[in-house]
């Protein structure tokens, strides 16, 4: 099983529940595959680079996880397939960007510990 990072980005008309229900969605994808969540990040609603579908933001969400290669094609079919995204990326992470992820992973840990 290889490691992998994917970051999409739905359409900033759908309500919380709605852009919920999407990440479950795509979450319970994952999972159903036999793949190992690892991490799950929303990183809310936010600023686009440039226009997409005439839209200027869009709700990010990131998934680290745990997959055979095969499955990514399932994967990106399925966000193509879904009107709510605007965008996704999905790519492999060599050793040390699973390092990096998790080092940076346990620094935000820590400073959540320190402010509470």
């Amino acid at each position: 099983m290889n490691q992998y990072e994917t970051v999409f980005i739905l359409t900033p008309v759908l309500s919380e529940t709605q852009m919920k229900e999407a990440v479950q969605k795509f979450k319970d994808l994952i999972l159903s595959s036999g793949a190992e969540m690892v991490n799950e990040e929303s990183w809310g609603l936010r600023k686009l680079a440039y226009p997409i579908q005439k839209k200027t933001t869009g709700f990010y969400s990131l998934f680290e996880f745990k997959a055979e290669p095969d499955f990514i094609d399932k994967l990106e079919t399925a966000y193509r397939r879904d009107e709510r995204v605007l965008r996704f990326l999905t790519f492999k992470m060599e050793k040390y960007a699973v390092k990096y992820s998790e080092t940076r992973r346990n620094q935000v840990k820590k400073e959540e510990v320190k402010e509470n």
